[in-house]
């Protein structure tokens, strides 16, 4: 893949893996629009940047500052979304405000940048278009409300777009990753097998970008073969073994 003159916009790109793939690109010869709520943040990954890049503050939990982000934006070759947030929360631990906080800025906040994304690729036949799931997001996970029901909702929007536009120039891919190193996983009082840096997780995911033929990764591969495993499983083993 050629990156040298393209513009993608990097939704969610104030640190963790948004950041480290931000980087990446830069690196590669693409322009960088970054976005996230924290403006001075965002300042100081363009700062970092070893190409040209712009920022450009949104909240997308709110429309209006959704669609004045993407007028600021322009016309991308194409789009990376990344923002998330995490809580743990078992249902026996409900959290209402977190719980819906995880929905609408997880999947919601997608759909939103999407609608004004989407339309105009299609109008062009070109564009591409970067969705990040989880490997929570395979199956129900316990302590997973929230987070994996907002994953999952992403992999199944990712996977109906790519059945929709897989004839057309749109390209569309979904990263899986499983548990990275930042302030949200900090929040975990588990054990997290085959931990991964956000520099590592960028490269699994600048990889899959940089191939054109391909429609998703699971990382670490290892790792994601228990998840993918798990929806085989009848319900009585499943739930024996995860519950």
């Amino acid at each position: 893949m050629n990156w040298t003159g393209k513009r993608y916009w990097l939704v969610g790109a104030s640190e963790g893996l948004g950041e480290a793939l931000a980087q990446k690109i830069s690196r590669a010869g693409a322009e960088v629009i970054l976005s996230a709520r924290n403006a001075e943040r965002l300042a100081e990954v363009a700062g970092s940047l070893s190409g040209k890049s712009t920022v450009v503050p949104v909240d997308i939990t709110d429309d209006a500052s959704v669609a004045q982000a993407a007028e600021a934006v322009g016309e991308i070759d194409g789009v990376v979304c990344l923002a998330g947030v995490y809580w743990p929360m078992p249902s026996t631990d409900w959290n209402a405000q977190q719980a819906v906080a995880m929905a609408d800025v997880n999947f919601t906040g997608t759909v939103r940048v999407l609608g004004h994304v989407v339309p105009g690729m299609v109008a062009r036949d070109a564009g591409h278009i970067v969705l990040t799931g989880s490997l929570s997001g395979f199956r129900g996970l316990p302590g997973a409300v929230g987070y994996g029901a907002s994953k999952a909702a992403v992999m199944s929007l990712a996977e109906t777009m790519r059945g929709d536009l897989w004839r057309s120039g749109v390209r569309v891919q979904l990263a899986n990753p499983g548990f990275i190193k930042t302030r949200l996983t900090d929040k975990n009082d588990f054990s997290m097998p085959f931990l991964m840096t956000p520099e590592q997780a960028a490269q699994e995911m600048f990889e899959l970008m940089c191939d054109d033929d391909a429609f998703d990764r699971h990382f670490p591969r290892v790792f994601s073969w228990v998840f993918r495993l798990s929806r085989f499983l009848p319900n009585w083993l499943y739930y024996r073994l995860f519950a």
